[in-house]
Parts: C-alpha cells; structure tokens; sequence
C-alpha cells in the first residue's frame, strides 16, 4: 500500500516537498492568519486618553517684576509653544533630519520598523527606525524601552494618531517632548539654554544645530568636549545640506551659513538657593490662594508667574541685613545663637517688593518674613493711637465714648495702676496690674501723640483699656493684620503680644503711609500658562481709616524718627516714619517704618531649634544684658531704606 502522507503517489524524500498548491495555500493562510492577529491588535490598541506625566510635566518660571528670568521650578525643563512661532526652517530642520517625508507617509516607516526589529534581535542600536509620528507616541504616550511588544503598540497607535490629529499638531508635540540635553525639554527651553533667546528668532542654522540633539544630545552638545563638537559640527552640515536636498533651503541662504553657530555655555541653574527659595515659596502661595488654578495642575507646570519683587531692591535688603548681622557671634557667645531675621518691603498698593526670609531657604525652609510667631511688641502701638483717635475712650461704663485727639494728656508715670470703666485692673492673684515703663522711667503728663513718638508705655496701656481692646484689635486688623495672630486680649495686648508676619506689618503701617487707605500685599503681578493668561486675583485699595486718623498716626511716626525714639532712622533720608518695637519680656525686636510709597519691617527673635520656643535677647550682639530689644532691626531699616534714594 502506498504511503498517502504527506504528498500521496511520492517515494522517498519528495513525499515531504510540498507542491506549489501546498505551499501556496500555506502562504495565503499565514497571511491570512498574520492580517487578522494585526487587524485585532490595531482595533484592540487604542489611544491613550491622557498624555503620561512626563510628557505633560514642564517647568514653571517664575519672573522678577521688571521681567528677567528669577526662578525654575519642577523636575523637567519644558514649555509648550504654539507650531506657529517656530519658524518654518526650523521646522523643516528637524524634519530633515529625522523624517523628510513627514508630511506624506502614514505615520509610520515599514522599512525602519524592520531595520528597528532586527537590530533588536541582534542586540544593534534601535536609532533611527522610526517616523516622527513613532516618536511622538513614544514620547508623549509611552515609555522609552526598546521591546517588541511597545514597538508595535507604538505603530499601531501612530497609525491611529496619524488618521485623527493633522500632521501639524503632531509635528508640535513632537517638538514640545523631545529631550534637547542641558536638563531641556522641548524646542522653546532648547532654544533659550543654547542661544538665549526665543524659539521664534532662531534662524535656518541654528535650528540645524537644535535638529542635530534629536539624534541623542548627549552625543551632539559641543559643551561636553571636542568629540561632541566634531560630531555637532558635522552633523549640524549634514542637516544644512539635506534641507537644500529637498528643496527647503536655498543654495545661496545655505552658501551664508558657513560658520558653526556655536552655543553659549551651559547656563548654571537659578536654584532656589538663598533669598531665591523664599520669594518662589511666596509667589507659589499666593497663586494657591488667589486662582482657580489648582495644586495639582501647577505641579504639572508650564506656568509664568511675574512676580512683584524688585531685584535691586532684594539684593540692598539682604546686604543691608548682612551688614547689620556681622555683629553678631555665634561661636563667642551663646546670646548671638539662634538668631532669626525677618524683613518685607511692601508698597502703599500692596506689592511685596523685597522680603529676607533668612540666610539660605535651601538651609532653612522656614520663612521668617512670614512667621507669625514673633510678637510685635511696642511697634503695635501705633495701632492702640489709631483705634483710640477712630473710637473714642470709654472711661466710665454707660457713659458716652469721649473722643481724644494727638493733644490729649495721659499720665506717663511708671507703675501706674491700669483702670477700667469700672475700677482697678485686677489679676488673677488679687493684685491691682501696674503698667511699666523701660528704664523705670516716669514722663509725667504727657499727649497721645508724644507717647507714641517717645514709646512710653504706661499711657498706651492705659489708651488701650480705655479705647478697648476688642476694638483696639478690630483697627489692627483692618489695618492689615490677621485676626488669627491677634492672640488673647490681655492688658499686655496693647504693647504688642500679637504675632504679625513681617509682611503684614509693613502692610499695615502702609496703611498709615497711604492716608488710611489699604491694600491687601500680594506677590503675583501676573500668570500665564504657556503664553496663555490666567485669571489672578489682585487686590484693590479700600478706605479703613479716616484720613485725619491715618494722618494723625503718620505724625507721631515721623516725630519718632525726627526726635524721637527712632531718632537713628533719620539717617534713611527726609520723609522717614517708623516706630521700634520691644517685647516686655525682651524676646523680639523690630523696626516698622516708611519712606515714600515703600513699607519696611523687619522683626528679630531668638528661637531655640528643639522646642521652637522664644529665648530672650540679653546680651544679644554683646549689648548689657539689662539691654532692652535690639538696634538690629533699626540698622537693617534704615540701611536698606537710605539705599533707595540713589
């Protein structure tokens, strides 16, 4: 009987070769086979909905007010940019050096894919074997990894992509994804950290250069060493030459480019070291708080904040600061440990122009300029004056407010008994409470306005009970001061127990500055997101005391500084107001004052690191230790504030 397998009326060997029946029906059913697997696998592979994270991610920048670059922040160097600012040579650069025919294939190159997949198998470099469209999908949808199973998911979504977006919007989130070396993501930051300049004013050879890092910018950045710049350099002819090739690129425009455009040196990072961390934390705040943007789509980046901070201004407050600190001494003596400095310039329409937040936020996260834990001590009492001017005194309980002028006479003595529209002051001991002057120094009668500029503190205290100290508390906070730091409404409250930050307190005191009128400080001019602006809230100036009152506490405040007790200010210039500030236990000093437009205070404290509590300031820079407060504040004031006269 005759074998009938494989091929029946075959001997031998030839049973097992196949007739071209055979062999055809088995090449037309692995086709077959092969169309509908790839059929499935393309319907079965979709688009994804969102970008990855890394593709979205860009930087934000943040902008001084005159706006030059201050800051970065966010893991990646990247920002968006419309395909229309990029100049068509640019384009066309990158095109022709990673896929010329861009604009007529499908998306994808069977022949690289090939190329790709084989060198694959033999362990080569995958280099080259894809469309543009191929690489959007793997930079904005994928992954980086060289494997079998993401180069064909990376197909079939470029095939999908190519079908839905025009090939514009694919060209620009090619443009916007891609790593361009120097810490860059994206043609619009490779233009600025290689030549300083915007995207749009790059010309044919320079995006030659730019084309040239597609090819792998660790290879073609002619900063990393003379190797990089051979190959830059010829890489960078190449791309020139193709662009003439086809027909993108004139002989005579290519002729012109015969010198390599070098690239500037690798700019250094701005970082967030020193007072740089301090205003970026601010600025990042205030968007928080004042746009609809949220945390999580700032954390995505792509944002420009223009801030308010003056550059010149920031650099004489940290001198000022630095100068005026080099008397102390950690290492000699123990007093001088622990020190923190805390300073804002705010002006009369509420921009934080300038603000110290301590020696270096990369050191100390903590912001001192924003700290509320410091009490203000007497430089609150320009505040007790103002409430006593727009309220009135209550002396008598059921008796009508008798209103008090700058003139009014109050007794100055030390150790007066504190009163109340009923009586004596009492404490919880059963003692009548004295109010106490520095120095044990008694004034005698002495006017409102001559207590204030003189900062005694007996009739202050006394103002305070009178006026009361709720409604004493309702002026500060109208002021500008927030009703959280006020603390409790003790016969002390009036010499300053409240814990203003350094901003709200140059805030407020603008307030006076202004003729009682009061603008919320805000650190954020403007936001945009990739060129795009976005709402931001600022604030518009509201009237909160009378302009007799505002003018009236402005007097007592140039007094002080005129023949007063911040006589050491007049060096600042004409038109100085201010008012020092001792806690009465001596465990913070300030300075609040103003110039012109522009609003100062700086406040300085002792804060043990392990249990964040106050330490007293005797001793402080070698002063005796029944020293009282400190000069500091007053020195950095008026160093910084005479500075801006030139």
């Amino acid at each position: 009987m005759r074998p009938a397998y494989p091929r029946p009326g075959r001997q031998g060997f030839r049973r097992w070769v196949p007739s071209w029946r055979q062999a055809l029906g088995s090449v037309l059913t692995f086709a077959g086979l092969l169309t509908a697997l790839v059929t499935i696998m393309y319907v079965r592979t979709e688009i994804p909905a969102d970008l990855n994270a890394f593709a979205t991610q860009q930087d934000n920048v943040y902008y001084w007010a005159d706006g030059t670059e201050m800051a970065r922040t966010g893991e990646v160097n990247r920002q968006d940019l419309d395909l229309r600012k990029v100049p068509e040579k640019v384009r066309w650069a990158a095109l022709a050096a990673e896929n010329e025919t861009f604009y007529s294939d499908s998306g994808i190159s069977l022949s690289g894919m090939t190329r790709a997949v084989t060198k694959m198998v033999t362990g080569g470099s995958t280099q080259g074997g894809s469309t543009i469209t191929q690489q959007y999908v793997k930079n904005a949808y994928l992954n980086q990894d060289q494997t079998f199973s993401r180069k064909f998911t990376e197909m079939f979504i470029a095939i999908k992509l190519d079908n839905q977006m025009s090939k514009d919007e694919i060209l620009e989130g090619y443009l916007n994804t891609s790593w361009y070396g120097r810490g860059t993501y994206g043609i619009q930051r490779a233009a600025h950290a290689y030549y300083g300049k915007d995207v749009s004013q790059l010309n044919a050879s320079e995006g030659a250069f730019l084309a040239s890092l597609l090819k792998g910018a660790g290879l073609f950045d002619p900063s990393l060493g003379p190797k990089n710049h051979e190959r830059a350099v010829e890489r960078w002819n190449w791309i020139l030459d193709r662009m003439v090739t086809i027909g993108k690129l004139s002989k005579e425009e290519r002729a012109t480019y015969t010198t390599f455009p070098e690239p500037q040196a690798p700019p250094k990072p701005a970082g967030l070291t020193g007072q740089t961390g301090y205003l970026v934390e601010t600025a990042r705040a205030y968007v928080s708080a004042h746009t609809d943007v949220s945390d999580h789509d700032f954390d995505l980046g792509g944002y420009q904040i223009r801030t308010t901070f003056e550059k010149p201004r920031m650099a004489a407050l940290t001198k000022a600061v630095a100068e005026a600190s080099g008397r102390l001494d950690a290492e000699k003596r123990d007093a001088d440990k622990d020190v923190r400095i805390g300073a804002a310039s705010v002006t009369t329409d509420g921009r934080v122009v300038a603000l110290y937040g301590g020696p270096d936020y990369l050191k100390q996260g903590f912001n001192d300029a924003n700290s509320s834990v410091v009490p203000a001590g007497t430089s609150f009492t320009p505040f007790v004056y103002a409430a006593a001017l727009r309220e009135g005194v209550q002396k008598e309980r059921g008796k009508p407010r008798t209103p008090v002028s700058p003139a009014t006479v109050y007794n100055g003595d030390d150790k007066i008994s504190l009163l109340t529209p009923e009586g004596p002051y009492w404490s919880r001991s059963g003692k009548i409470v004295k109010a106490l002057n520095d120095g044990g120094k008694s004034w005698g009668r002495i006017t409102l306005k001559e207590a204030v500029a003189q900062s005694v503190n007996t009739p202050m205290m006394q103002l305070g009970m009178d006026v009361g100290l709720d409604q004493v508390g309702e002026t500060a906070v109208a002021a500008g001061l927030l009703k959280n730091s006020l603390g409790q409404k003790l016969p002390g409250f009036s010499l300053g127990t409240a814990t203003p930050s350094a901003i709200r307190m140059a805030g407020a005191y603008g307030t006076f500055a202004a003729g009682g009128l009061h603008s919320e400080p805000y650190s954020v001019d403007r936001l945009s997101r990739n060129g795009n602006p976005v709402p931001v809230e600022k604030p518009k100036a509201e009237r909160v005391l009378p302009a007799q009152v505002a003018g009236a506490v402005d007097d007592a405040l140039r007094d002080a500084v005129l023949r007063g007790s911040a006589a050491a200010a007049k060096a600042a210039g004409a038109g100085a107001a201010g008012k020092t500030g001792t806690a009465q236990d001596n465990k913070s000093a300030w300075f609040a004052g103003y110039r012109g437009k522009v609003s100062t205070a700086v406040s300085l404290s002792r804060i043990d690191p392990r249990s964040q509590e106050l330490q007293p300031l005797d001793g402080l820079a070698g002063a005796a230790k029944d020293t009282l407060g400190s000069t500091i504040p007053i020195d950095i004031w008026t160093k910084y504030t005479a500075a801006q006269r030139s």
